[in-house]
């Protein structure tokens, strides 16, 4: 497919239809909602605005798009979704996140399903898909991020149930989920680590509010678990399966941040043309400037290599490859290309780009995190090294 910074998809007549009506949703109904309410990125969420992004995305078919028909999807490859989740973040929609289920839905419960029993998929994880209810994922602690083995949250066996006793940090949508897949490490061992599904009204459980990272966004929380007990039944998978459940989703997540960021870029490139075109400066606009011209070109080449690396994984995945080298690969391509569009972005809107509150500003520190987020760019190096020598 030729290099466009909008794609058209003509070679996929799904995917171009699929685009096309989430394009529609965005700029018709999405973006109007959002400027009605007054929403920013940094607007503190509450559910019932959340609800009813979650109940329309469903309507229309977007909410666990991905998802295999027999739970309600229409079974998308991971080329198709990674397109999906770049026109969302192009698009500028602060609740982009909620529409594929990214924030507390199918996107965080899918990944699972394959774990779950029959208990858990109906009292749990359909629900989720189904927009009924959300949840978090919790595995980072304070001092056990990138090293998870690290964690000291523990889970003790009593009776027919589980007692946890520790704090998670960092949890996305952990202010407005109903439950969390927590991983913790079975008390008495030293390598053995299980996952759980916790409900956050459990007594015991406390859902605190996380630091507020330098985007502003506040969708994160801390759970602080002080004897909760948790049934048997919630026991994810089997005992000592918790890494294993845990890190194949961040695996897979690093992949799929991407083509957020993706858009993410292609945004800050859009709104730059915009300014750039309209700007004038010593009696032209600032596009006649040769020097603007190859920032431009610059941030384009980025974000080409970035989306063709992305999506020549996320083709590999499909056909069943194992992608760990390629995943770290992709996180750390784009997290660093990305943010290097969004900073000459800056660069080119001068003063008003470094103004708080201006949607390019808010682009350059979204995108500065994502070099940490999800693992560091030098994890992402020590990842592939290891790997390859």
């Amino acid at each position: 497919m030729p290099f466009t910074l909008e794609p058209s998809y003509d070679d996929n007549p799904r995917l171009r239809t699929l685009v096309a009506d989430l394009r529609r949703y965005l700029h018709e109904e999405l973006i109007p909602y959002e400027r009605e309410r007054g929403l920013t990125p940094e607007t503190k969420l509450d559910r019932a605005t959340l609800e009813h992004v979650w109940k329309r995305s469903r309507e229309l078919g977007f909410y666990g798009v991905s998802l295999p028909p027999e739970l309600g999807g229409q079974g998308l490859s991971l080329a198709e979704l990674c397109a999906l989740k770049e026109e969302l973040t192009a698009s500028g929609a602060v609740l982009s996140h909620s529409v594929l289920g990214d924030m507390g839905g199918p996107l965080r419960a899918g990944s699972i399903v394959k774990y779950a029993t029959e208990y858990q998929l109906e009292h749990y994880l359909l629900p989720v898909i189904r927009g009924e209810r959300a949840c978090c994922f919790s595995i980072t602690e304070q001092d056990a991020g990138s090293d998870v083995r690290r964690m000291t949250t523990t889970a003790t066996p009593d009776g027919d149930s589980y007692v946890l006793t520790g704090r998670k940090v960092f949890s996305s949508a952990a202010p407005f989920a109903d439950f969390a897949v927590v991983v913790a490490r079975m008390a008495g061992t030293e390598e053995a680590y299980s996952a759980f599904l916790v409900d956050l009204d459990s007594p015991g459980c406390r859902v605190l509010d996380g630091e507020v990272p330098m985007s502003g966004q506040q969708m994160e929380g801390d759970l602080d678990f002080d004897g909760c007990r948790v049934p048997a039944a919630n026991l994810l998978g089997e005992i000592g399966q918790g890494l294993r459940i845990g890190i194949g989703r961040i695996t897979l997540n690093r992949l799929l941040h991407c083509p957020s960021l993706i858009g993410a870029a292609r945004r800050a490139w859009d709104l730059s043309v915009e300014y750039s075109k309209s700007r004038v400066a010593f009696e032209q606009p600032l596009l006649a400037l040769q020097a603007i011209q190859h920032k431009l070109a610059d941030m384009a080449t980025d974000i080409y290599a970035a989306r063709s690396a992305v999506m020549a994984t996320a083709a590999r995945a499909d056909q069943g490859a194992n992608i760990g080298v390629e995943a770290n690969m992709c996180k750390l391509l784009t997290a660093e290309s990305c943010f290097r569009v969004a900073d000459q972005a800056v660069q080119i809107h001068g003063k008003a780009g470094l103004t708080r509150g201006h949607e390019v500003e808010q682009i350059f520190r979204t995108l500065r995190m994502f070099r940490v987020v999800t693992g560091t760019s030098e994890i992402h190096k020590n990842a592939i090294a290891k790997s390859l020598i």
